[in-house]
């Protein structure tokens, strides 16, 4: 008679009613198969949400099969992504690097005089030289958000590399 009345568990006190009576079962099968580790409480929540969102499309028969079958590959999921952070995890970084000591001295240096050099163009010209070189826009691009000539920025991205050449020279 269920089955006549009920079609899909859109219905509130439908939904509500297969909640109290699945949640706790499948807190259980979630916390015996994968441990307290991959917070079954959360995945039970995050089933049954999924269930919500697909409530038109699961009749009541078919809503115990759902959650379980969504909780269990969720924990799967989690499972393997603790897998992958744990892999990481272990995976320890170079304590060493291949460069000298002068060559890494220079390469700060350089960074030094590459900033200074940043701040003495104008700021039109640090905007489309930064647009251009540090975000990869094209001329075309930078002309339109900046709402001038392709040629405007040309000339300031132009600009901008022969002071940073002069800039750079004298430091």
């Amino acid at each position: 008679m269920e089955n006549q009345l009920h079609k899909n568990i859109c219905e509130e006190r439908l939904f509500s009613s297969i909640f109290n009576k699945y949640s706790k079962d499948l807190h259980n099968f979630l916390y015996y198969k994968f441990g307290e580790m991959l917070n079954p409480k959360d995945k039970v929540q995050e089933a049954f949400v999924k269930l919500w969102e697909n409530c038109a499309k699961v009749s009541p028969e078919k809503a115990k099969s759902f959650v379980f079958t969504t909780a269990n590959n969720l924990m799967l999921n989690e499972a393997a992504h603790q897998k992958v952070v744990l892999k990481y995890q272990q995976t320890k970084p170079k304590a060493h690097t291949n460069e000298s000591p002068e060559f890494l001295l220079r390469e700060k240096e350089y960074m030094d005089k590459l900033q200074k050099a940043l701040a003495n163009l104008t700021d039109a010209q640090r905007e489309a030289f930064m647009m251009n070189r540090v975000e990869g826009k094209r001329f075309k691009e930078i002309a339109a958000i900046l709402d001038i000539s392709t040629k405007a920025v040309e000339k300031r991205i132009y600009g901008a590399l022969e002071k940073l050449r002069q800039d750079i020279k004298e430091l």
